[in-house]
């Protein structure tokens, strides 16, 4: 790895574990099971569980209620509904249109009707099923063209246009439209949807919850049972993950123990069963898809127009910013000259629609890439040199459709170290060779690039703030805005103040996110957690640093700046001093010991109505390579080999940043090729359990598996001139979708050189997809070739 950038004052910490490959803060807990979740927490006596009654309807009124048996069931303490919400029935993250409890209509099956309080969780599970529930059917959309097509949209659409895309597209030489459409995808975190509320004493709360947003649930309980801000404490430890799933779905199930508690005054906890959480949660967005692309022989762009559809659901949830981020990644990696974008987030009654790690970026991306490859095959050409074509280059070729200028463009030579290290080039010809020569198993490849935008486009919610605390004894306490969901946060947080001190690692803790200490935190969302609130961390040991600096220095006589922190030791001049000593007599000097620190990400500024601005502090950029072997017969494959380049700036831990990149690669693997989400006529999700819905396991990813970080520091002056890598690498399983694709394409004809069809691949490509794509190619599997 490449040398660290070191600020002032912290010249001499190299032997600080940052930049190193330092294990995950809890990793001892993990393994031995020890470490504490909210289900972990030791029960109250007397605390009630909630269990609740969900809708059978897509879109109905309720015409009668019945819920007498339920009261009487064994073990019942109480039943709640909407009537008994003392403040406002409302969760919604942007907009009051998402009840936390149904009132008299429906708008999705599984939609909470009521809830169930009894002395166990298997008590309260049986008594919900008791209730009586009368509907009168409404009509139900249920699916986004036909919403579309009757105008039914969450949030008025929105459109990006730059050049002239229609003159473009009409002067081009050749011309290429079509649609395409990927489905959604569900978070499936290890760890369900879970809140435990306790009421205290004059009339507060503390809420324990599995949320990546602790500041909106502290705000959403105050308003649902009637309190202050001051007098709701939201207390999250830790997460079995998130990946957007708890960014705003967490709300419901917060609230609702919050007000059977305050109702109740008793401790009360709301585990979700599997099935509930994935009937009830929002997903990532579907997206639907129209193109319509001009191109020249070389296979340039020179005009593109796209209409982005995505099942919203029934409510706006965070479907605004993720549609904004859809239009600001439809560019990604190439530069588009003329451009028209129109997205609509089309009204459903199905889920409400949600954050899911990329937040729309990769909706975008991916009909680009989709575009890209129909260009490569109708043209005969490698798709890797159509997208090298169209890369973003130097000026005038370095503006995005929303005028910000893309300044530290490394995707050219990221590009081309993975393809060389990769052998694509050479794999490519052995993959043509051994398809000419087998009728029924067919190889394909394919390159894919990411360029993504790093900052929440919402610009107030780049900010966070951070404590520092030094003990007596020499150790540190950590506590900062953001949320540790297995990501390693909290680890590469005490590293950077670790190496701000002087210190070793093992005298910092980094203590669980609560609201009453770090307040109006953001969601630990957007990739941004490290960017934030590291660097607010960073800024407070800074401060007590210069404090320890200045005393000593003037203690010794000797100027500040001869003053050095590394090793659990102080160099104070020619003199060396531990630490803990230091901090000991600066104590009895009467130095503050403790700092907040806070950050506000500079250099943002868009426009919101027409789409352009700098909504984007820099770009993380990264490439894959994917090669699969597909099986013509039966419509099954196997991944055979990956080889990843991605950067992420000077990284903080190298280990955990290439955990993020394998994970989030396998993770868009998944959505692209086997997570496919089904409902039935009635609206009913029924892909909603492990043994319906499949995620990739350890036997999809491929014993040759590559992973590597780019020699790269960030140009922008973030913490340590690192770069976000949460969401990022999920784009980078693009690469598998579109091998698949070409092993469809080789089915056909195996020569790369000539024009073939592009094969009609809906995502995610299951066996089902691939065989009928197969089909409309008219390939007969065992005799292709």
């Amino acid at each position: 790895m490449r040398a660290l950038e070191t600020p002032p004052m912290a010249e001499q910490t190299a032997a600080v574990a940052v930049g190193e490959d330092a294990p995950h803060e809890s990793a001892h807990l993990h393994v031995s099971g020890e470490a504490v979740y909210v289900d972990d927490i030791p029960e109250w006596q007397g605390v009630l569980h909630a269990a609740l009654g969900l809708s059978a309807e897509a879109h109905a009124r309720v015409a009668e209620l019945d819920l007498a048996a339920v009261r009487a069931a064994p073990g019942v303490a109480a039943v709640m509904t909407a009537a008994d919400i003392p403040g406002v029935n409302q969760c919604g993250p942007s907009m009051p249109d998402e009840p936390i409890l149904a009132e008299d209509t429906v708008f999705y099956v599984g939609q909470p009707l009521f809830v169930v309080l009894a002395d166990s969780q298997m008590a309260a599970r049986k008594a919900v099923q008791l209730a009586t529930v009368r509907y009168a059917p409404l009509d139900a959309v249920l699916d986004a063209r036909t919403a579309h097509e009757r105008g039914q949209y969450v949030l008025p659409p929105i459109a990006l246009e730059r050049g002239a895309a229609d003159t473009a597209i009409e002067a081009a030489p050749l011309r290429l439209q079509g649609e395409f459409a990927v489905g959604g995808q569900e978070h499936f975190y290890l760890e369900g949807q879970i809140s435990m509320a306790a009421p205290k004493e004059d009339g507060c709360l503390h809420v324990w919850c599995s949320t990546q947003h602790p500041s909106e649930m502290q705000h959403l309980v105050a308003q649902c049972t009637g309190r202050t801000a001051n007098q709701v404490t939201v207390e999250t430890r830790r997460m079995g993950g998130g990946f957007g799933g708890k960014e705003s779905q967490s709300a419901a199930f917060a609230c609702i123990a919050a007000i059977a508690a305050i109702a109740l005054d008793r401790p009360v906890k709301l585990r979700l069963d599997r099935d509930d959480d994935m009937l009830i949660t929002g997903k990532r967005h579907g997206f639907d898809y129209d193109y319509d692309v001009g191109f020249d022989e070389s296979g340039l762009i020179r005009g593109l127009r796209v209409a982005m559809l995505s099942d919203a659901g029934f409510s706006a949830d965070l479907s605004g910013p993720v549609m904004a981020r859809a239009v600001f990644h439809v560019d990604n990696a190439y530069f588009l000259e003329n451009v028209s974008i129109a997205a609509y987030p089309a009204r459903t009654h199905r889920q409400s629609s949600t954050a899911f790690r990329g937040f729309g970026g990769p909706q975008g991306a991916l009909i680009t890439e989709y575009v890209i490859e129909a260009i490569a095959r109708r043209l005969g050409m490698d798709p890797l040199a159509v997208r090298q074509r169209n890369f973003y280059a130097s000026a005038p070729r370095d503006v995005t459709p929303y005028r910000q200028t893309v300044a530290d463009n490394i995707i050219a030579p990221l590009v081309a170290e993975l393809v060389a290290d990769a052998d694509y080039a050479q794999r490519r010809e052995a993959i043509q060779a051994f398809n000419r020569t087998s009728p029924v198993l067919k190889r394909g490849i394919a390159v894919t690039p990411v360029k993504f935008g790093i900052s929440f486009t919402l610009k107030h919610l780049n900010q966070a703030g951070a404590l520092v605390h030094v003990y007596t004894d020499g150790t540190v306490s950590v506590n900062h805005g953001g949320t540790e969901m297995g990501q390693g946060l909290h680890t590469k947080v005490a590293q950077i103040v670790a190496r701000e001190l002087g210190v070793s690692q093992r005298r910092l803790r980094v203590t669980a996110t609560v609201t009453d200490k770090v307040p109006n935190t953001s969601a630990t969302a957007a990739s941004s957690g490290t960017d934030l609130n590291g660097m607010a961390a960073q800024r407070a040991a800074g401060v007590v640093r210069q404090r320890l600096a200045e005393f000593v220095a003037h203690e010794a006589g000797v100027a500040v700046d001869a003053v050095r922190f590394a090793d659990d030791h102080v160099q104070i001049g020619e003199r060396r001093e531990a630490f803990v000593q230091v901090i000991k007599r600066a104590y009895e000097a009467r130095v503050q010991l403790w700092s907040d620190g806070f950050y506000a990400t500079p250099d943002l500024d868009w426009d919101a109505k027409t789409l352009t601005g700098r909504p984007f502090y820099y770009y993380a950029y990264g490439a894959a390579v994917s090669e699969v072997l597909l099986d013509t017969l039966t419509g099954e494959w196997r991944l055979q080999r990956v080889n990843i380049l991605h950067d992420a700036g000077n990284s903080v831990n190298p280990s955990l940043d290439m955990g993020q990149v394998e994970g989030g690669f396998v993770q868009g693997m998944g959505w692209l090729t086997t997570e496919q989400l089904c409902w039935n006529d009635s609206g009913r999700l029924t892909t909603h359990a492990p043994s319906t819905y499949k995620i990739p396991t350890a036997r999809d990813v491929p014993r040759d598996m590559t992973v590597r970080l780019f020699n790269n520091r960030n140009a922008e002056p973030t913490v340590l001139r690192s770069k976000a890598v949460g969401e990022p690498p999920l784009l980078l399983g693009f690469s598998v979708f579109f091998a698949i694709q070409d092993a469809i394409a080789n089915a056909v004809d195996a020569d790369y050189g000539k024009p073939r069809p592009t094969p009609k691949l809906r995502a995610p490509a299951t066996p089902e997809a691939i065989l009928a794509a197969l089909d409309d190619l008219g390939v007969t599997p065992g005799a292709a070739g």
